[in-house]
């Protein structure tokens, strides 16, 4: 299964997720490429959407190898590669990530603060899970938001880290499982970078929040 580019995925996940309509569910995006998917599914349920701000911890030498994760609060979820890591070197990663989290906070709430996920459906929204580190960090950063419950929706997920995901959230939905899974980028025909200044205008565009 591939997906043409977000915008397709986002709207065949939505199909999914139209049983939680009638709750107002409150859409929450890992930036940033599921800030687009998020945009569109807000629009088909007619309900909110906001971002939910993680960052995985990369591995030195080895960016693209998660040893963690961060989320706004400074709470980290560590995954296994940590062993292989000085803590010198941990610490400054996840200093350096906080800091990136805490620069894309102030760009994307400029305008309007975030919206609380207390009381809320919260469906937690992002192009893909590969290792599912930063998914598990922006669970447990929403579970303490303290919502009705949490579901994660994805197009497509390495299974190993869809069951961890699973483990944490209320509910999951994805649309695909592969047997074999390298990176997210694989399922998806178009899967151009998502800017900052995208992130934003998604956000302030008055199609993003409740009509």
């Amino acid at each position: 299964m591939r997906f043409k580019n977000r915008d397709e995925a986002a709207l065949l996940l939505a199909e999914q997720l139209l049983r939680f309509k009638a709750q107002k569910p409150l859409i929450l995006a890992i930036p940033r490429g599921g800030v687009p998917l998020a945009r569109l599914i807000a629009e088909q349920l007619g309900c909110q959407f906001d971002v939910v701000l993680v960052r995985k911890l990369r591995t030195p030498e080895e960016p693209e190898l998660a040893m963690g994760a961060v989320d706004e609060a400074g709470h980290v979820y560590t995954y296994g590669h940590k062993a292989a890591v000085s803590p010198q070197l941990y610490a400054e990663e996840v200093a350096a990530q906080v800091a990136e989290i805490r620069r894309r906070r102030q760009l994307y709430s400029a305008t309007q603060p975030a919206i609380p996920a207390t009381g809320h459906t919260a469906i937690i929204v992002d192009d893909g899970i590969a290792t599912g580190t930063s998914m598990v960090a922006a669970i447990r950063a929403v579970r303490a938001q303290r919502p009705l419950r949490i579901v994660v929706a994805v197009p497509v997920s390495a299974r190993d880290s869809l069951d961890l995901a699973k483990s944490y959230a209320d509910e999951v939905v994805c649309l695909y499982t592969p047997k074999v899974f390298f990176a997210v980028s694989d399922f998806y025909d178009d899967f151009s970078t998502v800017a900052d200044s995208t992130v934003v205008e998604l956000l302030e565009g008055r199609g993003a929040r409740p009509l």
